[in-house]
């Protein structure tokens, strides 16, 4: 298809560059405006072919492709025929065979390209009726079709030429060569009716761009916006047209050449490109920028017309010297000083226009980026950001979703949501034209951190523009979301480890109270009965006494147990190896230690102490290991442990993190380590933890010695 699309468009260029020749040869008759129509003409036939080449090699099943090139054959046909009668007939009297018949081509050949307009039009964007109701419109364009080429062989009609009536500016006009049907009577009535049908058939083929538009999504609707952003640029130009010509008496003058031929390019050139943009859809073009620009041109040009017509006519006309070369420089030398500021106050309308009360993409970015540059607590930015979005989207509702522990909680909304903050996330992103909510995910450093959620109105879905605001934003805030992230691990560790204070105060005091203060209450009763008895029976007081020293031995275990679970005097005395070594003996499941490392500062020794007993707790509790392996290491300038198991394990994605790895996690935290889990069902697991710390001593303490239980291997985790 691309061989026929390329053929088509060779065959017009060949056409036209006909045509251009034989509108040279012929300038002399139909004069230089008309020549200057033609160069207009010939700009739009090279767009309606260009486009419709590349349309059709791209989409070959799009009938607007070979429909834009069909238009682009018929206008070049249309030119060289009407040139070729002029040169036949006026130019060069004789020279040309069929002339004659060549003239009455032109005027065939242009209805044909106002009948393909009609197909044009109605099959916009995807080649295809709005819905099969639209058939009747379809047939009815066929018979208007039909109808306009019968009326091209009526008889007594005379022919004129083609688009510009340049047969009839050369003078020579004549009957129609090939009118073979009645001018009155019932070919009268059919033309008539055929005139009235094509009317008809042009308001459904406009109405039907609006029907299509009606419950189209955002892309289709940019698409059709297209299309009638060059119908209200035309109608435009004809209402300034009008204007320009009021102004200066209908006189002809350069400002109405301009803009005159402004009229006739917009059409002309504008629908196929329209029709280009829309179609091909590569990187859609979003039209809201186009028709900020328009604006400013526009009032730009007004004012630049009405600075004109003041000077120039007006004042001319009042001191008598209207078109003189001093008013021509005193209005451009008013122009060059009034129209920067009318061009920034036209910028101001355009805004106002395109975006109604909301701002514009570029200030919605700077003021979000000045935002976060200013503060990151959850009850400042994320609010704002929901606010902002649904403001300059036009949104019924914007989100802000944070994730956290494997879900996204809902951390912010406007207007204010509905249900609480935090509450789960249970839903799916509903993409594409006919959604109304569309998810944005949020992302740092290739972690998804949550997400950016807009919900639109059915009347006012999310644009093209819209989507790329919203992915620009959800691009800043990663850095934001992943620093209030810190900012609430923060906070929850905090209060964790507040938490944690407070239970082991408790355990403490439970344990003080159930164990050694009772023992210390039965040493005192024990006590007070030696002394009852010691006078009356010795030996009995002898026996209490016996009983009262190993209570009080026990009391001592006790306490010493107690005072290990606080600080072991084994870590602070001996070190890592010797501590663990002590707490392995107890353990319920052989435990090997590895510890070849040094001495440490108290707070890191203490912190690895207790995580890896947290771990080896945690294999007693849960694992249903056979054995355990707790291994010590320098790496770096980090203290390394691990303990390892050959149990059940667990699946980290459906099994939540404990508070006992929670509680590792912010230990490790603290000093500014790290945790990593590794577990597998029916493998087992290892976890392993990271202190920034450097060994005092670089020589073992000892006590790194193994028990004698092989080291871990792969196999067990």
């Amino acid at each position: 298809m691309s061989v026929v699309a390329w053929s088509l468009t060779g065959l017009t260029v060949l056409v036209l560059v006909a045509a251009l020749v034989l509108a040279g040869l012929n300038a002399g008759r139909v004069g230089a405006g008309r020549v200057g129509l033609y160069v207009l003409l010939a700009l739009a036939v090279l767009v309606y072919a260009g486009t419709g080449r590349l349309i059709a090699s791209r989409l070959p099943g799009n009938a607007i492709g070979w429909l834009l090139c069909l238009i682009g054959l018929s206008l070049a046909g249309c030119m060289l025929t009407e040139q070729f009668a002029v040169y036949g007939l006026a130019t060069a009297p004789g020279s040309l065979p069929a002339a004659r018949l060549a003239g009455w081509l032109s005027g065939t050949l242009a209805s044909a390209a106002v009948v393909l307009l009609f197909f044009l039009i109605l099959l916009f964007p995807d080649g295809r009726l709005p819905s099969r109701r639209w058939r009747p419109v379809l047939w009815a364009i066929c018979v208007v079709a039909v109808g306009w080429l019968a009326a091209q062989l009526q008889g007594g009609t005379t022919i004129v030429g083609g688009l510009t009536n340049a047969v009839q500016a050369a003078g020579a006009t004549y009957p129609n060569p090939l009118g073979i049907f009645p001018r009155h009577g019932w070919f009268s009535a059919f033309v008539g009716a055929t005139f009235v049908l094509a009317l008809i058939t042009g308001v459904l083929v406009l109405a039907s761009v609006f029907v299509r538009r009606r419950g189209a999504g955002a892309e289709l609707r940019q698409q059709l916006a297209w299309l009638g952003y060059v119908g209200v640029m035309t109608a435009l130009w004809a209402a300034v047209l009008i204007t320009a010509s009021l102004i200066t008496g209908g006189g002809n003058s350069w400002l109405g050449t301009v803009i005159w031929s402004f009229l006739v390019l917009t059409p002309m050139v504008g629908i196929p490109l329209a029709c280009a943009v829309a179609v091909l859809r590569y990187r859609l073009y979003d039209l809201d920028v186009v028709v900020k620009k328009t604006v400013v041109a526009g009032v730009v040009a007004a004012a630049f017309t009405a600075i004109y017509a003041v000077v120039v006519v007006v004042v001319g006309a009042a001191t008598g010297h209207s078109g003189s070369s001093a008013l021509t420089f005193a209005a451009a030398a008013l122009a060059a000083v009034v129209l920067q500021p009318v061009r920034a106050r036209a910028g101001l309308l355009a805004d106002r226009l395109v975006y109604g009360r909301r701002a514009s993409p570029y200030e919605v970015l700077s003021e979000f980026a000045g935002r976060i540059a200013g503060t990151y607590s959850t009850e400042e930015v994320l609010p704002r950001m929901a606010r902002m979005l649904a403001e300059a989207t036009g949104a019924e509702r914007a989100e802000v979703w944070l994730r956290s522990g494997g879900a996204e909680r809902l951390e912010a909304a406007w207007p204010p949501a509905a249900e609480p903050a935090g509450a789960r996330a249970d839903r799916a992103a509903a993409e594409g034209p006919d959604g109304r909510s569309h998810d944005f995910a949020v992302e740092h450093q290739g972690e998804r951190l949550g997400a950016l959620r807009v919900t639109c109105s059915p009347r006012e879905p999310l644009t093209p523009a819209g989507d790329r605001l919203v992915r620009d934003v959800a691009a800043q805030a990663g850095l934001v979301l992943r620093n209030v992230g810190l900012i609430d691990d923060l906070r929850a560790s905090r209060q964790r480890l507040v938490s944690a204070a407070d239970q082991a105060r408790r355990g403490l005091e439970r344990d003080l109270h159930d164990g050694a203060q009772q023992q210390l209450v039965a040493l005192r009763i024990s006590l007070g009965l030696a002394r009852q008895v010691l006078a009356d029976s010795p030996a009995e007081a002898a026996e209490l006494l016996t009983q009262t020293e190993q209570q009080a031995g026990e009391a001592l275990a006790e306490m010493r147990d107690l005072a290990h679970g606080i600080y072991p005097p084994l870590l602070a005395d001996l070190g890592l190896g010797a501590a663990l070594q002590a707490q392995a003996r107890k353990a319920g499941i052989p435990v090997a230690i590895e510890a070849e490392v040094g001495r440490y500062p108290q707070d890191v020794e203490a912190a690895v102490y207790f995580c890896a007993l947290e771990a080896l707790q945690n294999v007693a509790k849960y694992a249903r290991a056979s054995q355990a392996w707790v291994t010590l290491g320098q790496d770096g300038p980090y203290l390394v442990f691990t303990v390892a198991d050959d149990g059940t394990g667990f699946d980290r994605a459906t099994t939540p993190a404990g508070t006992g790895l929670q509680g590792i996690a912010d230990r490790l935290a603290a000093l500014g380590g790290t945790v990593g889990v590794d577990s597998a069902p029916g493998h087992g697991t290892r976890v392993t933890g990271r202190v920034p710390a450097t060994a005092h001593d670089a020589s073992t303490n000892g006590h790194g010695t193994s028990t004698g239980i092989p080291s871990p291997t792969s196999a067990a985790r």
